[in-house]
């Protein structure tokens, strides 16, 4: 059964970074884009950044120059980097996959993690 679990969530300074990992059994990342979101109460599910099948990736133009999305070579492992951490950063992050269309695009993501959360302190 495919399941998806996040760590690696943590209270930070302002400026701070963090790696936040998905542990994604039972996907296959050839055959499913992964993503991450991420969510504030009251606020709606953003995401944040993508990872095709073929391993192309993009970034929300609002994080573009703090996020990065990797995955590891051997395990199905999705990994969200974070530097220069802002309070604005302050969410519950998700990592999440959707059916590939192509090697390139994407379907809706419909599948979720429980969430680990971020928390940046100024």
């Amino acid at each position: 059964q495919e399941q998806l679990v996040e760590s690696g969530g943590d209270s930070v300074q302002d400026g701070g970074s963090l790696t936040l990992s998905c542990l994604g059994s039972g996907y296959d990342f050839s055959s499913y884009c992964m993503g991450w979101y991420r969510q504030t109460p009251g606020k709606e599910r953003e995401w944040v950044a993508g990872q095709s099948t073929s391993g192309t990736s993009s970034v929300a133009d609002v994080v573009r120059d703090r996020f990065a999305i990797s995955q590891d070579n051997t395990n199905p492992i999705l990994y969200l980097q974070i530097n220069n951490l802002k309070p604005a950063d302050t969410a519950m992050y998700f990592c999440a996959a959707a059916n590939g269309v192509g090697p390139r695009h994407c379907g809706k993501y419909e599948w979720f993690g429980q969430g680990t959360q971020v928390t940046v302190s100024s």
